[in-house]
């Protein structure tokens, strides 16, 4: 028995690193699966592979977030931007610009951290489902406070371990939208496959899936003015109800999976899976 569970999901990585590991598959990110990426560049490009931090635009993709809002920072009554310093020490040169802002971390392109998404699961062994994050980190103890009393923050499981882990390795692309262009369509295990045997991908454990669908040029296209309808019925999505699909994720040992679409999988589906409801 771990200090915090004793079942874990089916397919999860719990324990796999230890009681108390806060990174998962990010581990697979070995020295080793870090050199062997490094050797595999041949001309030494790089691409943002972000959205602005604008973007989509409004709240119409997702009503619950916004875009950031920048606000002033004051010296006194001044605002200290473009703020000219000889207005209070005379004859010094210096201009200044600060600012806040206030930022939802899931507006624009963003990484998730293991505390993200949670799931009720029963844990303890107990034939009761809790609300669990990996590992067996709880809510309120963990995470937060206790439900609706409206307190933040991790103190396990926060995106800084991802940031102090790195995120360096050899990333795979998948053009999904070469295949299905706009449309959207649910991939599943037997078209996901299709496209590897079509493109000659092969996938390695540590390796880090990326997959381009088309959605995020649709994004920028729309210029800050976005058609949620069109955007929600448009793309290629992961078939996050495929079993055999969830299985080949355990199995492959990817250490990240990276989309330009909105979730990943279709987050305005509705089904059954590994004995669970999502």
């Amino acid at each position: 028995m771990t200090t915090r569970w004793k079942n874990r999901p089916e397919g999860s990585t719990w324990g796999d690193w230890g009681d108390d590991d806060q990174k998962g598959r990010m581990n697979l990110l070995t020295p080793e699966r870090v050199k062997a990426a490094v050797a595999e560049v041949k001309d030494g490009r790089s691409f943002c592979l972000s959205l602005p931090l604008d973007l989509p635009g409004g709240n119409a993709v997702n009503p619950k977030r916004h875009p950031p809002q920048l606000n002033p920072v004051f010296v006194g009554d001044d605002v200290y931007f473009n703020y000219v310093w000889d207005t209070h020490k005379p004859g010094d040169m210096d201009v200044s610009c600060d600012e806040a802002i206030t930022l939802y971390s899931q507006y624009s392109t963003q990484w998730d951290s293991l505390c993200h998404m949670g799931s009720k699961f029963d844990a303890d062994g107990d034939g009761v489902p809790e609300p669990v994050y990996y590992n067996g980190f709880r809510p309120g103890e963990h995470v937060g406070g206790t439900p609706g009393d409206g307190q933040l923050g991790a103190r396990a499981l926060g995106i800084e371990n991802m940031a102090e882990t790195c995120v360096q390795g050899r990333g795979v692309m998948v053009n999904l939208h070469a295949h299905f262009g706009d449309e959207r369509v649910a991939i599943g295990f037997d078209k996901l496959m299709e496209v590897f045997s079509k493109d000659g991908i092969e996938v390695e454990e540590g390796d880090m899936l990326t997959l381009f669908t088309g959605w995020g040029d649709m994004i920028l296209s729309m210029g800050g003015d976005p058609d949620a309808e069109k955007l929600h019925n448009s793309c290629a999505v992961l078939d996050g109800y495929d079993d055999k699909l969830l299985q080949w994720i355990t199995n492959s040992g990817l250490s990240v999976i990276v989309s330009d679409n909105m979730a990943v999988e279709n987050s305005h589906g509705d089904g059954d899976t590994q004995g669970g409801r999502s």
